[in-house]
Formats: structure tokens, sequence, C-alpha cells
């Protein structure tokens, strides 16, 4: 009679096994008899392949009583990337991106005049061409590589994608390419600059676009990225004992959202405001389109959240969760807001709160459970309702997109929530370094890393913005801003009116 329970060893073991061992046969050379005596044994196998369904280390299993691998014994990870995880990965990236192009493009592009439409879009395709430029020939290396051996800047060891192959980086994931991870974390070094530019649509050239991003890349993002992810960074809590500021932040609440954010503020100051701000009506051309690409960056965002787990794992699936409820909250508390404030909730309150709900679950949605994620949704629904329509007008800067008010407050909220609400329940690596400060003093933690952030930013971005002014000018001529950047810098529009055409 056939057994009605089986233990979990032998489920995964009748269901992986097979494959395991097949992969372990074609991705191992062939080696003399005299190493073929140290090939893992099946206990081992099988411990790595419970190693790949827990998203641990594989080369726990092989080692000694002395805690040492033996020379000559292959590990099993090496070459052999798990394919579940590798497939999440390759659809999380392809979701960020997709929050570029189209969701961005579209979001960003409705919220514009007709004249300036096309623009916007083609800012966001200069971008994604530029950086991935860049992140293959060295950015990608300065954040993710550590021959530097500085808390600061990675190194140089992955320049043009030398060496980024099949096999894992073993400092980011025993389990996931290390391609994959470069195109992953390459999807986030193209939104965020294109976040950031929404504060000077209408009113900066494309060659001051592309330019400005350039430098910023390179020498504001980069910096900001190695510090919070990269392996020895100085504000990566979680998996550098070494660090300076212990701070946390899973999937970009420093280095996305304050980083954009602040840095739109300078920018836009020192563009200067839109010509007749303040005095012509400049509505949203089609607030359609805005709803369209709401909907694709809120889909887009379960890659951004869940996929920076590096592993379909528990911890994914907690980011799933809490992102999903911090936006819908935080939809409805912005919209709210706007009920309470003038009798009707728009639309495009939904959008943005959405957007802004997003935004600050972002660096808390690995390290936080529901209730966090429902407090960060509220006050992200909140604070950035009132950043965007009491803090702006109030000041009267021209940040046409709201870029900080939604991102740079949005992240800045985030990054607290998480100080506060960070729980080794929801992330076992939270116990790793940061068990004595977890539910105590993170949060003073979060305020050191947001202070650095926010002094990086806006120092380095008022720096590159003025070099740009004076090497190439910022803005068009009047006759051009007058007429719209579809015309002037592209030859093109986004709608033609005239029936002949």
């Amino acid at each position: 009679m056939i057994r009605p329970y089986l233990s979990f060893r032998a489920l995964i073991m009748a269901l992986y096994l097979p494959w395991f061992t097949g992969a372990l046969l074609f991705a191992q050379p062939a080696a003399p008899s005299a190493e073929a005596a140290l090939a893992p044994s099946v206990e081992q196998r099988l411990a790595s392949l419970e190693a790949y369904i827990r998203n641990t280390d594989p080369s726990e299993a092989l080692k000694d009583k002395a805690g040492h691998i033996p020379r000559g014994l292959t590990t099993p990870v090496s070459g052999v990337p798990g394919p579940g995880h590798n497939a999440w990965m390759m659809v999380s990236a392809t979701l960020v991106l997709f929050m570029t192009l189209p969701g961005l493009g579209l979001f960003y592009g409705g919220l514009v005049r007709t004249k300036n439409a096309l623009s916007v879009m083609g800012w966001c395709f200069g971008i994604t061409s530029l950086v991935t430029v860049l992140w293959w020939a060295v950015g990608y290396s300065l954040v993710f590589g550590k021959n530097f051996n500085s808390p600061f800047l990675g190194g140089s060891e992955f320049f043009f994608f030398r060496g980024v192959g099949s096999a894992p980086n073993l400092d980011y994931s025993p389990w996931v390419s290390h391609s994959v991870f470069a195109v992953y974390q390459l999807a986030f070094a193209i939104i965020t600059p294109a976040v950031l530019i929404g504060a000077v649509v209408e009113r900066m050239k494309f060659s001051a676009v592309l330019a400005f991003s350039t430098l910023w890349l390179l020498l504001v993002y980069c910096p900001i990225a190695h510090m919070v992810w990269g392996i020895n960074g100085n504000m990566n809590g979680v998996f550098n004992a070494a660090a300076g500021i212990k701070a946390i932040d899973f999937a970009g609440g420093m280095v996305v959202e304050m980083a954009s954010g602040f840095s739109a503020l300078i920018l836009c100051l020192i563009v200067g405001k839109r010509l007749g701000h303040g005095r012509t009506p400049m509505p949203p051309h089609s607030l359609f389109m805005c709803v369209v690409g709401t909907g694709i960056l809120w889909i887009g965002w379960y890659g951004f959240n869940a996929g920076s787990a590096t592993a379909a794992d528990g911890v994914a699936a907690n980011a799933f969760l809490t992102t999903t409820l911090a936006a819908a909250v935080a939809a409805g508390t912005w919209a709210l807001l706007e009920y309470l404030a003038r009798g009707k909730a728009s639309v495009l309150g939904f959008c943005t709160g959405a957007v802004a709900g997003l935004v600050t679950i972002t660096p808390a949605c690995g390290f936080v459970d529901a209730t966090g994620a429902m407090v960060a949704g509220v006050l992200g629904g909140a604070m950035p309702y009132f950043a965007c329509t009491k803090i702006k007008s109030l000041f009267g800067y021209d940040d046409a997109l709201d870029v900080l008010g939604v991102h740079g407050v949005g992240g800045f909220v985030g990054l607290l929530v998480t100080g506060f609400f960070a729980t080794a329940t929801v992330n076992p690596n939270l116990t790793t370094h940061l068990s004595k400060i977890v539910g105590t003093s993170l949060w003073l933690e979060q305020a050191k890393g947001i202070a650095v952030t926010l002094l990086w930013t806006t120092v380095g971005t008022a720096i590159i913005a003025s070099l740009v002014k004076f090497a190439i000018g910022l803005r068009p001529t009047i006759e051009a801003e007058t007429e719209g950047l579809d015309i002037s810098d592209h030859g093109e529009e986004a709608y033609i009116f005239d029936a002949k055409s």
C-alpha cells in the first residue's frame, strides 16, 4: 500500500533530484579519477537542493566537520543557476523596464501639454539607450564591483561586463545568473534618472537631458547605489558587518526615490520655471494616458519590489503582499483627502496616490509585515499629498510633475517606516548583523542614511546641473519652448489633427 504522506526531503528528492544531478554532471568538467572521489555525495546533493528551495547558500552542504570545503570538491552551485529563481528575476527585470517603457512615458506624457507629449517619451527612450551603454561600460562595476576596496564606490573588475556570465555572482545571489542580475539592476539605473527629469518637463533641451543624465548616473547614482547595495557598501546594514551606517533599503528608498526626488528639486530650481508658470493654465492633456501609465507602473512595481529579493522565495512573496496593500491604501487615502478638501475625489488623485504608496513601501516591502504596509499606505497617501498641495504652493517652485512631493517625500517616509516596523519574522537576514537594533534604534540608522543621501544627491545635482548649464545650456530658446519641444527637439508631433496628413 502506498503511504499517504511523504517527508519534505523525500518529496523534493522525487521532484528535483533527477534534474539537479543531471545539471551537475553537465556543469562540471571531466575530472581525473583521483578527484572523482571528492564528488558530492547524494546527501550533499540533496542538502544543496534544499538550499535551492530555501534560497540559501548551497556550499554549506559540502563542508566537512571543520567547516571547510575539501580541496578539489566542486561546489554544486558553480555554473548552475537555479531555474526557478533565474526565471523570476528575468521576469522582474522585464517588469521594471516595462515601468519606464511604456509606463513612465505614458504617465508623464499624459500630464504635460500636447506640444510636449512626444518629447517626454523621447526622454525615456534616450535615457534607456544612454544608461544601457554606461551600465555596460562602467556603471555596473562601479556599483556592484569591489576591487576598489571602498565603502563608497565598487570596482573595475566588471567594466564592459567582463566576467558577467551565466554563473551566479555569489556576493549577491547563489542561484541567479550574474548576467540576469546585471540586467535587473540596469532597469533600476534606467528608471531613476527618467523619474528625476519629470520635474523639468516642457523646458529642458533634449541634449541637456542626456548630458545631465550621464554625469548624474556616474557621480550621484553609482556611489549611492554602492553604499546601499554593494556588498561592502557603507550603508549596507544587512550584509556588510563593517558598514559605517547600518541602514536598510530593500528596493530603493534611498537609491531611487530619495535620490531622484531631491535631485529633481535642485534641478528644477536651476533650470527655472516654465514660461507662463502661475499665469497660463497648464492642465494635463490626457488623463486617460496617465491612468494607463499608472496601471503599468503598478504592475511593473511587483518586479521592482518583489524582484529585489533576488529569488522567488518567501521574502519576495511578502514584498508582493505589502506592495499591493500600500499602493491601494495610499490611492484611497489621497482621494479621501481630496474629497474632504474639495468635495470631489479626482481620478488623477487616485493615480498619484497609488504611485506615492508604491514609492513609500519600496524600502520597506521586504522587511515589514502587513501592518507595516498599511501604515506605509496611509502615510504614503497623506504626506506626499500635503507636500504636493501645500508645500509646493507655499514655496512656489515649479516641480512640474511633483517628483519631490511623490518620490522624495514618499521615499523619506518609507525609510522611516522601515526603521520602526522592520521585523526579522519577515526577513531573517535582519538577524545577521542587525539583531541588536531591529525594533529599537534602527530608525536612527535610517535617519543617518537619509541625511547622507540628501546631502550627496543635492550637492552633486547642483554641481552637475551648473556644469551642463555652463557648457551647453539647459533650456531651449523662448521660441522653441513656446512652440513645444516635440517640434524643436525632434521635428515631430504627438498628434496630427490635419485631415490632409
